[in-house]
């Protein structure tokens, strides 16, 4: 394919989450290609060294070159803490978007207090990406952050309400939202999060805002593929291919859950990324 233009974005997440992510770039950008691969045999990433999530998310990334993409979206937070680096240097100029500095944006821009709030896994708050990302924008703001690794679990199983989510909200969000100094905005910091957003904001309460990444996300997208020109012309619909490493059935079954539409398990593409 020798215009550039026309050809798919890639997008990756150590699971399911980052369909949240595939949603707001369909909705976005519906004359783009799109190709999501969702390394479903190893995840959580979350749990994982920063070694570790890196050699997965180059081996992860490796795959996606092979399909001729003329971007890479990183659509999982601890993957985009740790390894953006490496991987933006590797794949130069190829642009590399991750979640981590459009979710920063979005809550400095909700917070009205200055205080906010962040939740991810145990690797993304570990790292800290998250509030230095927000420091860099606001050196005054006041976060407050807190792993809740339980949430990928029910997000993945399709357990987004009912009582075991919402003792598992309670929790972990109980101390983060106590006394007067509480945060008023809620970054979301891991794709698979915003599916269990109602669950969440009937913990912390109708006045604090809940941040998703996802669009902010995209609009950095739409905007990287104008400045440098890859931007589809076409005006049909873009296409969309899944990719997972393990179960194409349970991808499917949770998969729609994230996307909003029915994905069928003949759809789903399963790969082997690791090394041979």
């Amino acid at each position: 394919m020798s215009d550039k233009s026309e050809r798919a974005i890639g997008v990756f997440d150590s699971g399911i989450g980052g369909i949240t992510v595939l949603k707001a770039l369909r909705a976005a950008l519906p004359h783009e290609d799109l190709v999501y691969l969702g390394d479903t045999a190893r995840l959580p990433y979350g749990t994982k060294s920063p070694e570790t999530v890196t050699a997965y998310a180059t081996q992860a990334t490796k795959h996606l070159m092979e399909h001729g993409v003329k971007m890479v979206v990183i659509a999982c937070n601890t993957a985009s803490a740790v390894a953006i680096g490496p991987l933006t240097e590797a794949l130069k100029p190829l642009p590399v978007i991750g979640v981590i500095e459009p979710g920063a944006k979005a809550g400095v821009a909700a917070t009205k207090s200055g205080r906010i709030g962040v939740i991810g896994t145990e690797a993304t708050v570990r790292g800290g990406a998250y509030m230095r990302a927000i420091h860099a924008l606001d050196p005054k703001a006041q976060v407050t952050q807190a792993p809740c690794g339980l949430f990928v679990t029910l997000a993945e199983e399709g357990w987004t309400s009912g009582e075991v989510a919402e003792a598992a909200a309670k929790r972990y969000l109980a101390p983060l939202f106590k006394g007067r100094n509480a945060p008023d905005t809620l970054v979301l910091g891991c794709t698979h999060f915003p599916v269990l957003a109602r669950i969440i904001k009937k913990v912390v309460g109708k006045n604090v805002k809940l941040v998703d990444s996802a669009a902010t996300t995209a609009k950095a997208v739409e905007a990287a593929l104008a400045e440098q020109g890859l931007a589809s012309r076409r005006r049909g619909k873009g296409k969309t291919r899944f990719l997972a490493t393990d179960s194409a059935e349970r991808f499917a079954r949770v998969g729609g859950i994230f996307f909003g539409e029915t994905i069928r398990p003949k759809d789903v593409e399963l790969v082997d990324i690791r090394p041979s």
